[in-house]
């Protein structure tokens, strides 16, 4: 990698060296668990001071390209993003094989799944869930917050609520929800899934969710706020969830009629 700065540009100079190892990552000439050479090899390289190559390195890490080790250096990222298929994650095959949409899409990966159960509780319905479950601001629901792992690093954040009526004395209201989970647990108390809705927005991180997902400084989250919905089209749960953006790609199949 020759020297790349040019006194001349309106970039400033560790952009430009970003940018020029932004392009060998991206290409592949810096493959996938690389090491980045040495902060006293790239300000040789690039001709530039320590504070400046450390710019750089910085704004990849944020960029969510490579992983800083402490005592040994930066390495271009290993894990690959998951690929968060709807149109496949929770299909009832799943669930007649005892697999929560999470357990099954991480193992299809040839990932690691871990779910943290963080709380379980009767909470009043905050107004847009109780709108999206069609019961009365204030009313009684379970929360259910979780962290998912996958190979002990946090891909997201979940809150399911469900109307309390429906939950209370079932699997659903314990830590360990059984083969299939949540949706399993509904489909055998009859309410059997017709349809989901998502929607999907894209923010900055709260201080708390950065914390809990580990994200480095300048990653967003997708926000995307499920409903599930029997045969009767009525809502049975409405799941908040924050995702790593960097550690996801979400995955759409839409018929065209």
């Amino acid at each position: 990698m020759s020297s790349v700065i040019d006194p001349t540009s309106d970039r400033p100079a560790y952009r430009q060296i970003a940018d020029h190892l932004r392009a060998a990552i991206l290409g592949g000439e810096l493959g996938a668990g690389a090491r980045l050479p040495s902060e006293r090899a790239l300000m040789e390289t690039y001709e530039a001071a320590r504070g400046t190559v450390r710019q750089a390195i910085a704004t990849l890490r944020t960029e969510g390209l490579i992983d800083i080790e402490h005592g040994r250096g930066a390495f271009v990222r290993r894990r690959p993003p998951v690929q968060r298929k709807a149109s496949d994650r929770f299909a009832r095959r799943h669930r007649d094989a005892g697999k929560a949409a999470y357990l099954a899409e991480l193992e299809g990966e040839g990932r690691q799944p871990e779910v943290e159960v963080l709380q379980i509780a009767s909470s009043p319905a905050p107004a847009e869930i109780a709108r999206l479950l069609q019961v009365p601001e204030g009313s009684q629901v379970l929360l259910r917050r979780r962290r998912y792992m996958a190979d002990g690093q946090p891909m997201e954040l979940a809150t399911s609520y469900l109307p309390l009526e429906l939950a209370q004395g079932t699997k659903i209201t314990e830590t360990d929800t059984g083969p299939g989970g949540i949706y399993a647990r509904l489909e055998e108390m009859g309410h059997q899934l017709k349809r989901f809705t998502e929607d999907v927005r894209a923010r900055m991180p709260l201080p708390e969710e950065a914390r809990a997902l580990r994200l480095p400084a300048g990653v967003p989250v997708f926000i995307l706020l499920r409903v599930a919905y029997d045969v009767d089209d009525s809502p049975v749960e409405v799941c908040d969830t924050v995702m790593a953006a960097d550690r996801y790609v979400l995955s759409y199949e839409l018929p065209a009629r």
